[in-house]
């Protein structure tokens, strides 16, 4: 070995010295960040998905109108008046026989909004009435849809109300 060979093997010894022995490198590789990621994403999924609809569910609308409508045909026989049921593509709500003309009737069975995204397919205006004995003057049936979703509540000729299906 010359000795312009020798400095240059020292050199680089020097060097390996510095730098000591090999050790992982700092930090986290890319592959472990994107598991990172996947995991918190699959995460954040699975809360959004669990939390509920603060709309509640169309099936919970429909049953609820149709034991609001139950409570108007009761009402019909127990204060004898008829009692009507109008529904529109917004809402609903309940009118008294009273005085030779048809009166709004009090809470709870006052006027009614449906909840944000639902509506009331198809109707402009639709009346059924409860005489006194709780017969219904016509079957109707209501179809509510919100966000492609479909519920029937249908109100049978003798007074009963049920959601369908």
């Amino acid at each position: 070995m010359t000795a312009g060979e020798g400095t240059v093997v020292k050199a680089r010894a020097a060097r390996v010295q510095r730098r000591g022995p090999s050790r992982p490198s700092s930090g986290f590789t890319l592959i472990e960040l994107m598991v990172v990621i996947t995991v918190i994403g699959l995460a954040s999924a699975a809360a959004v998905l669990a939390m509920p609809d603060t709309r509640g569910r169309l099936a919970d609308e429909a049953a609820r109108f149709a034991a609001r409508a139950r409570s108007a045909h009761d009402a019909a026989i127990v204060e004898s008046r008829p009692v009507s049921l109008w529904v529109t593509e917004t809402g609903y709500g309940f009118d008294q026989w009273r005085g030779g003309r048809w009166s709004p009737m009090e809470p709870p069975l006052g006027v009614e909004q449906w909840r944000p995204g639902t509506a009331a397919a198809g109707l402009v205006r639709e009346r059924v009435t409860f005489d006194t004995t709780g017969l219904a003057d016509r079957p109707l049936t209501i179809t509510l849809t919100r966000e492609g979703a479909r519920t029937d509540v249908v109100i049978e000729p003798d007074g009963r109300a049920h959601v369908a299906g």
